[in-house]
């Protein structure tokens, strides 16, 4: 499977260089080339660089693909729909989700939400140093620790019912309570099983901080 980098606008000081294919988005395209990693793509309106750093931009990307800044995808959207146009079965791992402008935040933990990338969603991470951010559809699903994460926490987007067994703090017919995020959550040394039966799950583990 192909592994797929994607770097956005928001704090960027985790990342993991063993990727196959790196994606700047927007001005994440200067941060590759800062770093010395391929810029294999890079996707954007690029309204927040300068003349100078498009130009940079232009002359080291190995494709470039400028959108207009009137637009209804955002540049993470565009980006993800262009790396799976080219590489459907890739495992996408989107940087610097987190820490910049909290419209861009939500919109990429809600990214599923958009038509063309909800078949795509178990292909797609969300990361940095102290998160974990996955994606499940509706249906029953067991979900497997990370190692190095201390927290689990579960976002049902549109869903009507939902169960989570086999975690610290299980929610069954029995125990069930309607919240937006159930949070703080753990493993018990086993596979934590969910059920939905609409929507999509968002799947958050963390950490504290050190």
């Amino acid at each position: 499977m192909t592994k797929v980098a994607l770097f956005a606008g928001g704090e960027l000081s985790y990342y993991d260089r063993k990727h196959d294919y790196f994606v700047g988005i927007d001005r994440g395209s200067l941060f590759l080339l800062a770093q010395k990693l391929p810029l294999d793509l890079a996707v954007g309106d690029f309204d927040s660089v300068s003349a100078a750093e498009l130009a940079l931009i232009r002359s080291q990307a190995r494709e470039l693909l400028v959108a207009a800044p009137e637009k209804d995808d955002t540049d993470t959207e565009l980006a993800l729909k262009a790396v799976f146009s080219r590489f459907p079965h890739c495992q996408a791992t989107l940087y610097g989700a987190f820490g910049g402008r909290f419209d861009h935040f939500l919109s990429n933990i809600f990214l599923p939400s958009h038509p063309e990338l909800a078949p795509f969603m178990q292909q797609i991470c969300l990361r940095d140093a102290s998160n974990l951010v996955r994606y499940l559809p509706a249906g029953k699903h067991q979900i497997i620790a990370t190692p190095g994460f201390d927290y689990v926490s579960f976002l049902p987007e549109e869903a009507q019912q939902f169960s989570i067994i086999g975690a610290k703090y299980e929610l069954t017919r029995d125990t069930y309570f309607k919240r937006k995020n159930y949070s703080s959550n753990a493993f018990i040394g086993k596979p934590i099983e969910v059920s939905l039966e609409s929507g999509y799950l968002i799947v958050i583990e963390s950490k504290d901080r050190s």
